[in-house]
């Protein structure tokens, strides 16, 4: 793959990417164009106003993985290569040229002259140490598990660097760096060994992206000034600045936006209040494609007859969790909690992705996508498993959406209406939330996804390799191999077919439960411009006008 700035084009680019153009059918983005429009900025010339429930886990990229901290670090933090707006192609971004130069080996050309915010040299230098030091801190909630195929990083002069990958033909490689892993940071801010302090980087004005941040209080409000120092492919800032304001109830977002306190509502309203702003002529509704997936996490540890428990055993897990995807109505899930922006998912891989199947609905259940309390009694008498099963189910009430609560009480009613199953059903804010979950304290939790790159891959590799995102201690020899080796396929129908294989082993194993997907929604004030939920997943404040 070849990407220079002079071949690259505005919106309208023709998808090459893996399984983009389906997914690009699943909505369109609306809003300006490339670059918003063409005023200069706010007629007012005062900033925006962004609202969110969505949280922060750390401003650092080697310490988050999670959409609340992408939605910052997108806007303040250079990439190599990235996607345009409205398509899912890999271009260069702060680099001039991105292309292989051998089977094994990824080269980047930059320009000479690049500065930080703060006026330190951006070279070469920095790129390495990036990357080096995400992999080196691997924070548990960090996304160094994305980079399992770099081997070393060199950087032979100030403008060039070449990543030495592990296994030829990756596929993947240019699409994770333009995920969160991609960042790239200062090295004379940022530790070389641990995750650095927010306000130690913000306090140091450690940005290269299209803005800096010049206030910071924790998960309250983020105010955004345009970087004068920014090169790269997104255009320039044509407001005049954005204030990120966090609140901590999606109601009072939803009266915000109604009222004009806010100029866009972006993650999370719940469908309620969706349809109740759809009718209302003080606002729009944007939509954009979809790719979120909702799922249950089972810790292998700790679960009903985990590793480390007292009981463990191996089959009794297995059909503790095969009884659980037997139980779960994701119809009545869709229609009751979600009022269907939320559509049933019966796999690993969603709609809309090359290579998706439907592989759980014909193993769980009535072989039809909905519920067989009968199928899942007679699975765990047959491993010999004492019912009611004690679960301890966890969620995060502020994370995923207002209606997660109400998601998880139907989900506890549904398996205990069974009669197999007693649900202790907890809940955590998310800023703890994350470190918990990784820490072993939840035998079964709710997690959500949104992809960092438009692949299929994006929903295999984070979760399925041994070292993976969810840290539930998922090993399986086998599922590794196919993941790794359909990664390096450059034969897009074989890769296809790899993808679909992979889907039918872990829905086997079953070490989630997928549950739903959905697609993005953003509110705003009907004369707030530049709007773009596109197929990359991020919300980009550069193109808002008002």
């Amino acid at each position: 793959m070849s990407l220079h700035h002079s071949a690259r084009g505005r919106i309208g680019l023709a998808i090459g990417a893996f399984g983009a153009s389906a997914l690009l059918l699943a909505g369109c983005a609306g809003g300006g164009g490339g670059g918003g429009n063409d005023d200069g900025g706010n007629a007012s010339g005062e900033p925006l106003i962004v609202g969110t429930t969505d949280k922060v886990t750390t401003l650092d990229p080697a310490g988050s993985y999670d959409n609340g901290s992408l939605a910052v670090q997108t806007q303040v933090f250079p990439y190599l290569v990235n996607t345009d707006y409205n398509s899912t192609d890999v271009v260069p971004d702060l680099a001039e040229s991105a292309e292989f130069t051998s089977d094994t080996e990824y080269t980047v050309k930059l320009p000479s002259g690049l500065k930080w915010a703060n006026g330190n040299d951006l070279t070469s230098s920095d790129v390495k140490f990036s990357f080096d030091r995400n992999i080196k801190i691997a924070d548990p909630n960090g996304a160094s598990s994305l980079l399992y195929n770099l081997d070393s990083v060199e950087a032979p002069d100030d403008t060039t660097v070449v990543f030495h990958l592990k296994t030829a033909n990756d596929q993947v490689f240019p699409f994770i760096l333009t995920s969160f892993p991609g960042a790239i940071v200062d090295e004379e801010v940022f530790s070389a060994d641990a995750v650095t302090p927010d306000q130690d980087i913000v306090d140091a004005e450690a940005f290269g992206g299209p803005y800096s941040i010049t206030s910071w209080d924790f998960n309250k409000t983020v105010e955004f000034t345009p970087n004068e120092n920014y090169k790269g492919l997104l255009d320039a800032p044509v407001n005049d600045g954005v204030i990120l304001s966090y609140f901590a109830e999606s109601s009072n977002l939803k009266l915000a936006v109604q009222e004009g306190d806010v100029d866009v509502a972006y993650r999370s309203l719940s469908a309620t209040d969706v349809d109740d702003l759809s009718k209302n002529d003080k606002v729009k509704v944007v939509d954009g494609p979809g790719g979120e997936i909702r799922y249950i996490v089972f810790n292998f540890n700790t679960q009903p007859y985990g590793a480390t428990t007292a009981e463990a055993d191996p089959a009794k897990a297995l059909a503790v969790r095969q009884a659980v995807a037997d139980l779960v109505d994701r119809q009545a899930i869709s229609e009751q909690v979600y009022k269907g922006t939320y559509t049933p998912l019966y796999s690993y891989v969603p709609e809309g992705f090359a290579g998706a199947t439907d592989a759980l609905k014909g193993l769980y259940g009535d072989g039809d996508g909905g519920p067989d309390v009968d199928k899942a009694k007679a699975t765990l008498e047959a491993a010999g498993v004492t019912t009611p099963v004690a679960l301890s189910l966890q969620y995060s009430p502020d994370h995923y959406g207002p209606s997660s609560g109400d998601e998880y009480a139907l989900v506890k009613s549904q398996l205990e209406e069974s009669g197999l199953f007693t649900v202790d059903l907890k809940s955590t804010e998310w800023v703890q939330y994350s470190k918990d979950r990784t820490s072993d304290v939840y035998p079964a939790y709710q997690l959500g996804w949104f992809p960092d790159y438009s692949d299929a891959d994006n929903y295999l590799t984070p979760f399925f390799l041994t070292d993976n995102f969810l840290g539930n201690h998922f090993s399986d020899e086998q599922t590794e191999q196919m993941i790794l080796d359909q990664a390096v396929n450059p034969d897009p129908a074989a890769r296809t077919k790899e993808i679909e294989d992979i889907q039918a082993r872990v829905a086997e194993l079953l070490s989630t439960v997928p549950l739903l997907q959905g697609a993005q929604v953003a509110v705003a004030g009907t004369g707030v411009d530049g709007v773009i939920l596109d197929a990359s997943f991020k919300f980009r404040f550069a193109p808002l006008t008002k």
